[in-house]
């Protein structure tokens, strides 16, 4: 099973796909999920520890809005465990809204930069027979992903 970065991060249908394939699905709702559910963080509603923007400090300059680096806190680390990567570009928000662009650009622009790492990119589907590309594109990517040893798989 590999570790698979998806963008958008929040799309729960990329993220099913990724593990039909038997692949761990690397997005925004694990890490989301733990500070929501972490006792002892008391802060709603931004579920942040004070080390959190240090940490985003490490993907994106101080002169970037609190926000970006905020969200690079839980997105970098993410980034950076991938052994391979999907992203979607011009997703409908219907797939995964990410909320803020300076933080998908910057997004984008680290994933892409990776290159000890396959990454897939492709376009959102604006019709049925694209639509037909495009899952087929992602099973193909996928299946061609090596799994590690002790998974049972090839």
């Amino acid at each position: 099973m590999a570790k698979i970065f998806i963008y958008p991060s929040t799309s729960l249908i990329l993220s099913d796909m990724v593990e039909r394939f038997g692949h761990e699905a690397l997005g925004a709702a694990i890490p989301i999920r733990e500070r929501v559910q972490t006792p002892g963080l008391d802060s709603p509603p931004l579920q942040m520890t004070p080390e959190d923007p240090k940490k985003g400090l490490k993907y994106a300059a101080v002169e970037v809005p609190s926000g970006v680096r905020g969200r690079m806190a839980l997105l970098g680390p993410l980034i950076e465990e991938a052994e391979a990567a999907i992203i979607i570009s011009e997703a409908d928000l219907a797939f995964g809204c990410m909320g803020c662009a300076r933080t998908n650009e910057l997004v984008k622009f680290l994933v892409r930069q990776r290159k000890d790492i396959p990454v897939l990119d492709i376009r959102y589907p604006s019709n049925e027979d694209e639509g037909l590309v495009f899952v087929t594109a992602i099973k193909e990517f996928l299946e061609n992903i090596p799994k590690k040893k002790g998974d049972g798989k090839k």
